[in-house]
């Protein structure tokens, strides 16, 4: 495993080294709502990710242990992206940035419904939705 080399010892720094490129996040926030992903899947998002840019960015997660790859049960050509529990453990910093940009933002109307539950007791449906993405 090809772990990055660290800029420095502070935190934010070696953190945003793995995650803190334009795209990587995207990624993970795919498969924190649809559980798992095919390549063509992340292609599919409205951010249209560039094809180089997105097997770039899988190997660099997958090689920093952000996520796995996993045969598909459907087709031998294709591959899985699920998250392992180091890319679970990013949901409460995915959380905050969603409130954060429900602050200043206008967000949609599916993304506010998420929110509301999340506000109503974000303990709660942090502790539900990593067991989900556990499963």
């Amino acid at each position: 495993m090809a772990v990055l080399k660290r800029r420095s010892e502070c935190p934010i720094s070696s953190s945003l080294d793995i995650w803190g490129d334009k795209w990587s996040l995207l990624i993970v926030r795919d498969l924190m709502f649809a559980k798992q992903c095919t390549y063509g899947d992340f292609l599919k998002s409205d951010e249209r990710i560039a094809t180089n840019i997105l097997a770039a960015r899988l190997q660099m997660l997958e090689e920093n242990g952000v996520i796995i790859k996993q045969g598909h049960p459907d087709s031998k050509a294709k591959v899985l992206y699920k998250l392992t529990e180091k890319g679970i453990d990013l949901l409460p910093l995915m959380i905050e940035i969603n409130l954060w940009a429900d602050k200043y933002f206008t967000l949609p109307l599916d993304r506010k419904a998420l929110l509301a539950e999340v506000k109503k007791d974000k303990e709660v449906f942090v502790k539900r939705k990593m067991q989900e993405l556990r499963a």
